[in-house]
Formats: structure tokens, sequence, C-alpha cells
């Protein structure tokens, strides 16, 4: 497996939590109350999964290596590709304050989570098109077999030493565990296991 194939089905994952986000966030601002079990679990998926597992192997190694061999794609440049990486973690950080104080009484703070929301969906969906309509596919002719495995490798040392054992499986579960509760199916074929492939 290249490493654009790996982070290509992670982008599959983060989308389809991303349509559970929408789901979510519909019934609360028709007036439902959030669901709060729900959010807490999104919120720990955008953090841990989305960003510190995906972005972090974008930041750390892809976009380093892909600079280095004058991979560019207009208009998903990576300098426009880390400043979206920044603009999702403000809107993560305002989902989970806004929530927290929809929690204690908040009125207004229910607004404030689905706007942000909506703001993260369409930025992340947005940025993934970037990435696999043209970053990524550009990056196959640009990077060498070797280049693709010495990603990979480094990847699986992130996923490894920065995430830790069994951190993969217990979000995949819980990306198919919200999944299952928003009823968004599960594409077959998904990876089930760390973001690498590996069990």
């Amino acid at each position: 497996m290249k490493a654009t194939d790996v982070m290509r089905e992670e982008h599959r994952v983060i989308k389809r939590v991303l349509l559970c986000l929408t789901a979510a966030a519909d019934p609360a601002e028709k007036g439902d109350m959030l669901d709060a079990e729900s959010i807490r679990k999104m919120i720990e998926f955008f953090r841990g999964f989305a960003d510190r597992c995906h972005h972090g192997k974008e930041e750390a190694q892809f976009f380093p290596l892909a600079r280095q061999r004058g991979v560019t794609c207009a208009p998903g440049n990576i300098d426009l590709l880390l400043a979206e990486h920044e603009q999702g973690r403000s809107h993560v950080r305002a989902m989970a304050e806004s929530f927290t104080a929809a929690e204690k009484g908040d009125s207004q703070a229910k607004a404030r989570f689905c706007q942000n929301a909506r703001q993260y969906v369409g930025l992340l969906t947005e940025h993934i098109r970037k990435e696999d309509d043209c970053l990524f596919p550009t990056a196959d002719k640009a990077l060498t077999a070797t280049d693709q495995e010495a990603l990979v490798r480094a990847f699986e040392q992130i996923e490894r030493e920065e995430m830790g054992e069994g951190a993969h499986e217990r979000l995949h579960a819980l990306a198919d565990e919200l999944c299952a509760k928003w009823q968004v199916p599960i594409p077959p074929g998904s990876s089930h296991h760390g973001c690498c492939g590996h069990k």
C-alpha cells in the first residue's frame, strides 16, 4: 500500500464521521437537545484520528517530502492545506467549548456548536477533496516507490510512538459505533485496522 493510499483510506473514515456530525447537528438546529454521548465521541475522534493521526502524519512526514519533490496543487497548495488544518483545530475547540457551555445551561451555546459543526464539515469536506483529487494524484507521479515505502514506515512509527498500541483500532471502532448510531453506512472493504492498514 502506498502512503497516499493510506491517507485516502483515512479520509474515507473521516468523511463517515463528518456525516455523523451533520446528522447530529440537524435535529439540534430544529430544537432537540445535543446528543451528549455522541458529541463527546465525535470530538474525541476528530482530535485523535483526524488531527493527531492523519494531519500529524501529513505535517511531520508527507508535506515536507512533497515539498522536496516539488509537489504542489492549485488551489490546494501545501501552505493553504496547513492553514486549513489550523482552521479545523479552531472549529473543534469551539465545538468542545460550546458543547461544555451548553451542558452548563448556556442558552446560546447550542447554536454556536451547530455553526462550528457546519463550518468544520464544510472545511474538511473541501480540504479532503483538494487532497484526493489533486494533491495525492500529483504526489503519486512525483514520489518514487522508495519514497512511498519510507513514508509508510514513518506513518507506522507515528502510530506506534505518538498514538500508542491499540489507539487506531479503538478510533476505528468509535467511528463504526457512531455510524451505526446515526445510520451512516460503512462502505464495503473499509479498513478496520490501524491507520496504515495493519492489525
